[in-house]
């Protein structure tokens, strides 16, 4: 990882910050970040305009003239799009120019537009901006003392709305949130500042992430088994107390005397 000083909001030296190579340290793709840019810009168009055909434009539904006789080419209509105010030809119609963007390849393109700032010595983090209320000509005096001139994109977190609110007003400052980080704002601006908490990092997959989900299938299915089993078990003992429900029932039939029986007993 390449190690970056840490600055204050008064330009000095808070220590060191290790930047994470799998976000600052890639080579850069620059067809990818175009096509990536290409897509962005696009879907920011609007794709609202429209025009008319000659079918909807108004009137025009009698024959201007005969159509032998005159002299003049045949004519249908003079809402046809060779007559003034008639209709146009293939022209614009409301649609969308959205591209489909997969989300790997927007997340490459930032990481390559971030390691190119990266290497250009273009990236500042800054401990804290300690500004606790809003004021334009503290935030000027930050960037003054860290030594940036230019465009500068300014990365933001939630909870510091008194800095997000003093480096509004100034021309040449870009605001945007952790959340909201895209390879054009990147590549628009000449140096891009994180704040300590908003630095990004990469995210490595970890190996024993596969093992755990391995075991915890593996006592799913022997917790099925076993709720199987003991399905079966008591299944087997329901079957059990039931034949000998039924066999108590046939013996005390079998022992107690009918009426019939009964009635004959006492005539004898």
């Amino acid at each position: 990882m390449a190690a970056l000083n840490l600055k204050t909001a008064a330009g000095k030296d808070s220590g060191t910050i290790e930047l994470d190579d799998e976000v600052f340290g890639v080579q850069p793709n620059v067809p990818l970040m175009h096509q990536v840019v290409t897509a962005q810009l696009a879907a920011r168009r609007s794709g609202t305009q429209s025009t008319k055909t000659r079918s909807e434009v108004a009137g025009g539904g009698r024959k201007p003239y005969s159509q032998k006789g005159t002299g003049n080419a045949r004519q249908g209509s003079i809402r046809a799009p060779h007559f003034s105010g008639g209709g146009v030809a293939l022209g614009p119609k409301p649609r969308s120019y959205d591209q489909k963007t997969p989300k790997k390849m927007v997340r490459a393109a930032l990481r390559s537009a971030l390691s190119d700032r990266a290497s250009e010595g273009k990236v500042v983090v800054v401990d804290s901006w300690g500004i606790e209320t809003p004021r334009t000509k503290d935030a000027k005096a930050a960037l003054d003392a860290l030594g940036i001139t230019g465009t500068v994109l300014v990365v933001v977190g939630r909870d510091d709305a008194a800095a997000a609110l003093s480096f509004r007003n100034l021309p040449k400052v870009q605001i945007i949130g952790p959340g909201e980080l895209n390879a054009y704002d990147v590549l628009c601006n000449e140096w891009v500042v994180f704040t300590k908490d908003v630095l990004p990092a990469g995210t490595p997959v970890s190996a024993e992430q596969p093992a755990k989900a391995t075991k915890s299938g593996t006592a799913a299915k022997s917790g099925k088994a076993g709720t199987a089993a003991e399905a079966k078990g008591s299944g087997a003992a329901a079957e059990g107390s039931a034949s000998d429900e039924s066999g108590t029932s046939a013996d005390q039939t079998k022992a107690a005397p009918t009426d019939s029986e009964a009635e004959e007993g006492t005539a004898s």
